[in-house]
This record gives C-alpha cells, sequence and structure tokens, in this order.
C-alpha cells in the first residue's frame, strides 16, 4: 500500500495581483510533472497549501520550486503528517482575496508575532490565571480541542472578531489562541490587540505541530483537517473514527448499515435524526439513496458517491 506524505505549511509576503494566474498555471505544471496533489491557495497577502506526494523528494523539490515561483523568502513552520488513503483526489489552486478569509485587510502578519513552542504553550497551560481561546469553526471543535479551550460556536473565521466582543474575561490576563496549523491565529491575534487583549500568544503550528510533539497530552480528541482524511488521531494518522456524511457533508461518527447495499457507512447526527422521517438517508451514498427511493424493498450493489466538484 501506497503512503503519502503530506506537508502543510504558509507564507503571508506580498504578491502581485496581476501574476495570480500566472502563478496559478506554473504550479499546476510543475505540480503535474512531480506528481503532486493537494490545494494551493493564493492571494496577494500570501499562500496557504496543504500537498501531498508518495514520494518526499518531489515533495521537497516541488517545495523549493512553488517558493521560487511566488518569490517566497520564507514560510511558516512546514507540518508533516502520513497516510495510506489518498488524501486529494488531483492538485489544484485557487485565487481567493484572502488566503484566510478574515474580512480585516488591515491585519496582514508581517513575520513571527508572539509564538508559543508547544513546550512553552504546555507550561502556560498549568496556569490558573491563563484563557484558552479556539479559534476555529464549531465543527472542527466538536471532534477534539485543547481541555481549557472556549468555543465560540462560530461558523465562519469571520466571525470571530464579533464573538471575541461578547467575551467576559480580564483583558490583562494571558490569553492563548490556537486553530489547526497557525494560519488563522495569526491574523486572530492582531484582532484580539486591537480589542484591547494585553498578552496574547498563539501556537506555534497550531494542532498539528502540538501532537507531532506532545500526543496524549492537553489536546483531547481528534484534529480536523480539510482534506479527505476528515481528521487526524493523537499520532497524526488518518482518523478510524470519523468520516464525511455521504449526504450533507458534516462529520460523521455513527455506525450503520446501508439499506440499499448493506455497505458499512458513517452518518452524522443530523441526518440520523432527519432519517426518523426519510429512511432513504440511511444509506452510504447520494446514489445508494436514489435507487433506494427508487425500489425501497430490494437490495442492490454498493453506490459509489457521486463527486460534486
Amino acid at each position: 500500500m501506497q503512503q503519502f506524505i503530506i506537508k502543510t505549511f504558509y507564507a503571508f509576503q506580498a504578491l502581485p495581483e496581476v501574476e495570480l494566474s500566472n502563478f496559478s498555471d506554473e504550479l499546476t505544471q510543475k505540480a503535474a510533472e512531480k506528481n503532486i496533489i493537494g490545494l494551493v491557495i493564493l492571494g496577494k497577502e500570501g499562500f496557504n497549501t496543504t500537498i501531498a506526494s508518495t514520494d518526499e523528494t518531489a515533495l521537497d523539490e516541488f517545495i523549493i520550486e512553488l517558493k521560487s515561483i511566488l518569490g517566497i523568502s520564507q514560510t511558516s513552520l512546514i507540518k508533516k503528517s502520513h497516510s495510506d488513503k489518498r488524501p486529494f483526489r488531483r492538485f489544484d489552486v485557487k485565487i481567493r482575496d484572502e488566503i484566510v478569509t478574515f474580512e480585516r485587510e488591515e491585519f496582514v502578519p508581517k513575520g513571527e508575532h508572539r509564538h508559543l513552542s508547544p513546550a512553552d504553550w504546555n507550561t502556560y497551560m498549568e496556569r490558573d490565571d491563563v484563557v484558552v481561546i479556539d479559534t476555529r469553526n464549531y465543527y472542527e471543535i466538536e471532534i477534539g480541542k485543547f481541555k481549557k479551550a472556549i468555543d465560540f460556536e462560530i461558523e465562519e473565521f469571520v466571525e470571530f472578531s464579533d464573538k471575541l466582543k461578547t467575551l467576559d474575561t480580564d483583558r490583562e490576563k494571558p490569553h492563548l489562541i490556537y486553530c489547526t496549523g497557525g494560519i488563522r491565529c495569526e491574523k486572530a491575534i492582531y484582532e484580539m490587540e486591537a480589542q484591547g487583549f494585553k498578552s496574547v500568544f498563539q501556537l506555534e503550528g497550531g494542532i498539528l505541530n502540538y501532537l507531532e510533539q506532545f500526543p496524549n497530552k492537553e489536546f483531547a480528541g481528534e484534529c480536523f483537517v480539510f482534506d479527505s482524511r476528515v481528521a487526524v488521531d493523537q499520532n497524526l494518522k488518518p482518523s478510524a473514527k470519523f468520516s464525511l456524511c455521504p449526504h450533507c457533508g458534516d462529520v460523521s461518527s455513527q455506525e450503520m448499515d446501508c439499506l440499499k447495499c448493506d455497505h458499512h457507512f458513517l452518518l452524522c447526527t443530523k441526518c440520523l435524526e432527519s432519517s426518523k422521517e426519510d429512511t432513504s438517508l440511511k444509506t452510504c451514498s447520494k446514489n445508494c439513496r436514489h435507487h433506494y427511493k427508487l425500489r425501497p424493498n430490494t437490495k442492490g450493489p454498493h453506490q459509489k458517491q457521486y463527486y460534486t466538484d
């Protein structure tokens, strides 16, 4: 079985907006030459990427070429993990206004800003006066978070600013923030300082970097990732517990057998509840659901999920 090496990193460095399409074409060509899969998000403020390959040498060569093409001098810490399953279907480049959407153009990070190593993070976590804030979306936090962390229950990162205004804490106390790989905190920390928080620190490299050094310590559960692995466990291995719901795309953990083909699969709690009224949701894919609706009293072969991208 092939094993994929996955590397995640980003950089905030101004890129010429008129060149973004050219960058996209060149990166796509280089990725094809080296059989690289993954996603690169480009914007005028920099790039954010998760890429993968079964050949680590080719992957590292592509990283060098990516930096050269974009004229990037330095990137964030590169987080590394492995997977026996293919994490992406292909290589893709997306051009966006922001590489992490926050809608605060004045907050563009310039170099390292109040980072804590995982070891220093643990030291702070032992203090009674520390406030820990998770900057991620609610569905990410549902499957794992730091033990003391406050969950703002946000659906999109752009909500962080307004949610922060409702936080009733002493702004003089140390506040720790974290996310998956660090990029959201690079902007969130500036928002916190603008709102009067005096002592804010961010976890360098996010949860992925922390778990590489301290599995099964202060972080409880699994870490959601934005690829086909859905989540990684404490040892940064693809989740054996979570999947994506075949009907709505939410994180799923409810085990069942498909009513149409008997294939074992995972359904989300929301669709499980809805299946009390609509039994066709107890199917392993949209295809099986379609065939179940046509002939609900007959079994059939396993129908693979339609791809929608």
